[in-house]
């Protein structure tokens, strides 16, 4: 499988800061001697920005890299720096989100609203209208537009991704966009809920309170092992993303005590196609 650039710079940037402490340097060493700054040796390690080719050249020379592990690394280095779909919408996806999802191989979703990667199109500009009072009607439609590539890209690849979902009820019964949005978004995600690879699962409001409450979290798993899972949270004020062990941890604990809490698929197919009918 071809990987996303934004996969491949997340792992030449483990494996820069990996030689970096094999050869003894500090940050500050290590930047002094290349003729960097701090922060910008800072950047380069921690995914912040990408690494220029010849400054790529100058860290193996520093690391004392040799081939065939240096040739593997400038190959890397160059892969990281192409362009992917998500380019295109630079304007709107501007963090390094899509380019993990584009990559997944499992996507675990906890959400109060429906996923994006489920979303009709008119549900899409009614949520993203509501979360965003300040955009104006090209913006938003520019957004939508966004949203659509996306799903084909995720969904519509070559090895599609297995996408567990479990939405808290409120996803089903908030009537976003009205009536006629919400029941054709209904009859979208029924139907998605039966394809291979797809599972959507409902924390209903008898279960009280469960491990997403405080916020939506998607977990990224990748099929090369190299490729550590990220955890994804999305607020008003930025993106978090999540992928120390500890931290890991703790999402994959609130994944598992949210699916205690929620029905199983059958029952929330049950009550997805009840609601398709009450709409």
């Amino acid at each position: 499988m071809d990987r996303s650039p934004t996969v491949r710079g997340r792992r030449l940037m483990r494996e820069l800061k990996r030689l970096r402490d094999e050869a003894g340097l500090s940050p500050d060493e290590a930047a002094r001697r290349l003729d960097f700054s701090v922060s910008k040796l800072y950047r380069i390690e921690n995914g912040k920005s990408r690494v220029a080719a010849d400054d790529l050249e100058d860290m193996l020379d520093l690391y004392d890299v040799r081939s065939p592990q240096r040739d593997a690394l400038v190959a890397l280095g160059r892969d990281s720096r192409r362009r992917g779909w998500w380019t295109t919408y630079k304007d709107v996806f501007t963090g390094s989100y899509v380019g993990l999802e584009s990559d997944a191989a499992t996507i675990q979703i906890a959400s109060h609203i429906i996923p994006g990667l489920f979303q009709t199109v008119d549900y899409a500009q009614a949520v993203i209208s509501a979360t965003a009072p300040w955009m104006d009607a090209d913006e938003v439609e520019r957004r939508v537009e966004a949203r659509t590539a996306r799903q084909q890209a995720v969904l519509g690849r070559g090895s599609p991704p297995e996408i567990h979902a479990v939405l808290d009820e409120a996803a089903l019964r908030r009537a976003i966009g009205g009536p006629a949005v919400i029941a054709e978004q209904l009859d979208l995600l029924a139907k998605a809920s039966t394809q291979a690879g797809v599972t959507v699962q409902v924390a209903p409001f008898a279960a009280g309170t469960h491990a997403a409450l405080e916020g939506d979290f998607v977990i990224l798993s990748f099929p090369d092992p190299q490729d550590p899972p990220v955890a994804y949270a999305e607020g008003l004020f930025g993106d978090l993303y999540l992928e120390s062990k500890e931290e890991l941890d703790r999402y994959q604990l609130a994944w598992t005590y949210l699916l205690g809490k929620a029905l199983s698929p059958a029952e929330s197919a049950a009550l997805i196609g009840e609601l398709v009918k009450e709409n």
